[in-house]
């Protein structure tokens, strides 16, 4: 079976659909002529470069329980990577902190990009076999009903003064822990997805479109079904080298509660990952 990312058109009657098929087969999607505004998106990214920018993040510094706020640069791991990743980022929870000198527009896109991602876990739950869906200990929009755990992480990958790292890069390769991801277009490229064979593909959607992929949970509550592709950020080329790279993953999270399968709750799923990429002790 070839490896292929599907652009689905959101618009389109068989949309659910192809979405559950280029997730069952790839563990992406993308996704065009979805309803978040994309100058709603360029108001966002020209705040959090003023932000990043800035000494007032370190006003921020992030909570070691909570989770939320401002994490400088080199503060993460991949899983199974000691070297830290090239990025700072701001952790936005509903209930969490946020710049108090900054304008709402982020508030707006996260309601805007969440209601979107509620919508498909919809067409997942519609479109799966039903022998998939079975195996769900309850509906996966049920999953995330009046869910706290929905994070807005805003990563900076600062330019590079050298291309010469040391082997250091923007995002070490990793699968996301959640259920799915929700992604806009970042201001530079540099995702590369690993498929079935084991090659690196780089993946640049158009201005405008939504990249989707599925996440550890959705793969352990489905049995396997949705596999959860191990991903990258590499680093810039010579010509692009000094350009910082912006990126607005939306990660859907089920309540802490949640029944993933026989062996973990949504909460010990994501605080055991939390433990292995140097978020949490």
């Amino acid at each position: 079976m070839a490896f292929k990312i599907l652009t689905v058109d959101f618009l389109s009657e068989d949309a659910p659909k192809n979405f559950v098929r280029s997730l069952k087969e790839t563990g992406f999607a993308i996704i065009k002529n979805h309803p978040i505004s994309e100058s709603l998106l360029n108001k966002v990214y020209a705040d959090w470069t003023t932000f990043f920018n800035s000494k007032k993040k370190h006003d921020y510094i992030f909570h070691k329980e909570k989770q939320d706020g401002y994490f400088p640069y080199k503060s993460e791991n991949a899983k199974g990577y000691s070297a830290k990743d090239l990025k700072e980022f701001f952790h936005i929870y509903p209930w969490g902190r946020y710049p108090y000198d900054m304008d709402n527009d982020t508030l707006e896109f996260y309601e805007n990009i969440q209601c979107l991602g509620d919508e498909l876990l919809d067409w997942i739950d519609y479109a799966s076999p039903k022998h998939v869906s079975k195996k769900f200990s309850t509906s996966l929009v049920d999953m995330v009903e009046d869910t706290d755990q929905n994070l807005l992480r805003v990563i900076n990958y600062p330019g590079l003064k050298s291309l010469n790292t040391h082997g250091e890069i923007r995002a070490q390769e990793h699968a996301d822990i959640n259920l799915i991801t929700l992604l806009v277009a970042s201001t530079q490229p540099g995702l590369q997805v690993k498929n079935t064979k084991g090659k690196w593909i780089d993946l640049n959607p158009k201005a405008g479109e939504l990249i989707v992929n599925t996440g550890d949970m959705l793969q352990e509550c489905s049995g396997g079904y949705f596999p959860s592709t191990i991903h990258r950020v590499v680093n810039p080329t010579k010509k692009n080298k000094d350009k910082a790279r912006l990126s607005l993953p939306l990660f859907i999270h089920p309540r802490d509660e949640v029944v993933l399968s026989e062996k973990y709750t949504a909460g010990q799923y994501l605080n055991e990952r939390l433990r292995e990429i140097g978020l949490k002790k």
